[in-house]
């Protein structure tokens, strides 16, 4: 597997638990935020690297 998939794949893995974690704790529902925002920014990332 290259590195960078491997990275991009543990960067989605943080993501979506940051974004579970923030929805499941009402008081860090900025971290849920920070979650989706980072999780879309990965994936855009990825997509232009892979073309």
């Amino acid at each position: 597997m290259r590195p960078f998939l491997l990275v991009l794949l543990v960067l989605f893995a943080v993501w979506i638990a940051l974004t579970v974690i923030g929805f499941i704790v009402k008081g860090l529902f900025w971290l849920a935020v920070v979650g989706i925002v980072a999780f879309a920014l990965t994936a855009v990332v990825g997509g232009s690297r892979r073309r």
